[in-house]
């Protein structure tokens, strides 16, 4: 595991930020031509930054075919993907405090942990702020699309992987509470899992 203060330190320039941020919700490793593209640099400006986060240990490289593309001729090109032993911090933070403090309060009165989860959700939301910068200030990462909210981190995520079915229920829940306190009418949350996203999106 690589040293926290060496990667965040790396991550304070913004140009290694938003590469790293792109392989990191990436499922498949990417190469140098799909980094630059994706962040609007130079293939060689890419190249150099990637490369330094392999440095301090936050990414791996290695030399494959791009998933999804045919082995062509000539040299097989660099990708990048997440270090696989992680980095001492989280990006973004997590939000056990919010389970926690559901599954308290359900104890303590009485309540179905699903109705406590939906009204601490509206209770975090309001009308003035938009349904997205609400979920990003949650630290779902939502990427907004024509049909759904993608949300690409769950807040949850170690908790959710020990106690699936309890933890996702609780999240569905929670983000009913956000689309309800929001005013987004329409929209409605979703349990939908897939690997890499937060088992919860937001039909719209």
């Amino acid at each position: 595991m690589t040293d926290g203060w060496t990667a965040m330190k790396a991550l304070t320039d913004t140009s290694r930020r938003a590469l790293y941020d792109y392989v990191r919700r990436r499922p498949h490793p990417v190469t140098r031509d799909d980094a630059a593209r994706a962040t609007g640099m130079t293939r060689g400006l890419a190249a150099f930054h990637l490369d330094k986060l392999v440095d301090v240990g936050l990414l791996q490289a290695h030399y494959e075919t791009p998933h999804g593309q045919p082995r062509g001729r000539g040299r097989t090109p660099k990708v990048y993907r997440l270090h696989a032993d992680g980095v001492a911090f989280t990006l973004p933070a997590r939000r056990y405090e919010i389970i926690a403090d559901i599954l308290a309060e359900a104890m303590s009165s009485g309540e179905e942990p699903a109705t406590v989860a939906c009204r601490r959700g509206h209770g975090v939301a309001t009308p003035d702020a938009g349904l997205t910068e609400v979920l990003d200030g949650l630290g779902f990462e939502p990427e907004p699309g024509p049909e759904a909210v993608l949300l690409h981190n769950c807040p949850f995520h170690a908790l959710a992987s020990r106690y699936t079915d309890l933890v996702c229920g609780l999240n569905q829940a929670f983000l009913s509470g956000v689309i309800d306190g929001c005013g987004a009418e329409g929209a409605e949350a979703r349990l939908v899992p897939r690997p890499g996203f937060c088992c919860v999106e937001i039909r719209v």
